[in-house]
C-alpha cells in the first residue's frame, strides 16, 4: 500500500480525487493545506483554519498547515514535502483536472523532495466529474467567485444541481479556470457534517489589477 499526502484545498475537486484515492487503496496520511503568511485563511479558497481542521477531523486524516506568502510559497511547500519523504511517504496526490502548468509544478516540487505526483482526476471530462461528485452525495459551499465571471449572488450558495444550472454558459461547471472555489462540508467519507454559516460576502479588490476582483464568503 503506497503512503501519500494529499495537497488539500478543501474544495470539491480535492474531495473527489481523495475519494477515488482512498477507494483505490492509497494510504493517505496527511492533508497538506497552504495558508497565507498569518495563517488566517487558506490560499485561493479563503477557508478559516478552524473549519479546515473540522473538515479534516470529519475525514479522519491529519491536517498539516503550511504558511507562506506567494514569494516563498514554493520553498515552504517543498520543505514540507521533504519532511513527508523523511517520514517514509512516497507519493503526493493532487486534485487538478487538466491544467498542464499546474501538473508541471506539482511534478517538479514532488521530484525535488523525492516523491512522485499522482493526479486521480487527470484529463477527465469536467462536467462528468461534477455529476460524479453530486451523485456520490458530497455537499459543498461556494466560498469565492471571480467577479470577471460571476456576480456576488453566486457566492455563499451550495454547490448543487441548481447552482450548476444557473451558471452562465461561459463558466465551466467545475470552475477549473478559477471562476469559483468551494468548501466541502459533508459526504460519504465524512464521519459527520462540518457545521458552518456564511456570515457575510465580501468584495475584495486587489491592489494589483492582475490579481483580480473577487467576492469571498466569510465562514464561521
Amino acid at each position: 500500500m503506497s503512503r501519500a499526502f494529499f495537497s488539500w484545498s478543501g474544495g470539491k475537486d480535492s474531495m473527489l480525487a481523495l475519494h477515488r484515492a482512498l477507494a483505490e487503496g492509497w494510504q493517505v496520511e496527511a492533508l497538506l493545506a497552504m495558508f497565507d503568511a498569518d495563517g488566517e485563511r487558506s490560499r485561493s479558497h479563503a477557508i478559516p483554519p478552524q473549519l479546515m481542521h473540522a473538515q479534516a477531523d470529519a475525514l479522519g486524516i491529519p491536517l498539516v498547515i503550511g504558511r507562506a506568502g506567494w514569494a516563498d510559497y514554493e520553498a515552504v511547500f517543498t520543505a514540507q514535502l521533504r519532511d513527508f519523504a523523511a517520514q517514509g511517504l512516497t507519493h503526493g496526490l493532487f486534485g487538478d483536472i487538466d491544467l498542464q502548468p499546474h501538473r508541471d509544478w506539482e511534478e517538479k516540487v514532488c521530484a525535488a523532495a523525492g516523491l512522485a505526483a499522482v493526479l486521480p482526476l487527470w484529463q477527465e471530462n469536467r462536467r462528468a466529474l461534477v455529476d460524479e461528485l453530486l451523485a456520490l452525495g458530497y455537499r459543498a459551499r461556494v466560498v469565492c467567485v471571480d467577479a470577471r465571471f460571476l456576480d456576488a449572488s453566486f457566492c455563499g450558495r451550495e454547490f448543487e444541481a441548481r447552482f450548476v444550472a444557473d451558471l452562465p454558459a461561459s463558466v465551466d461547471a467545475c470552475g477549473e479556470n478559477g471562476e469559483f472555489h468551494t468548501f466541502v462540508f459533508d459526504g460519504p467519507r465524512f464521519a459527520q457534517p462540518v457545521p458552518h454559516a456564511v456570515v457575510k460576502v465580501h468584495e475584495i479588490r486587489q491592489s494589483e489589477p492582475a490579481l483580480g476582483h473577487h467576492f469571498v464568503a466569510e465562514l464561521r
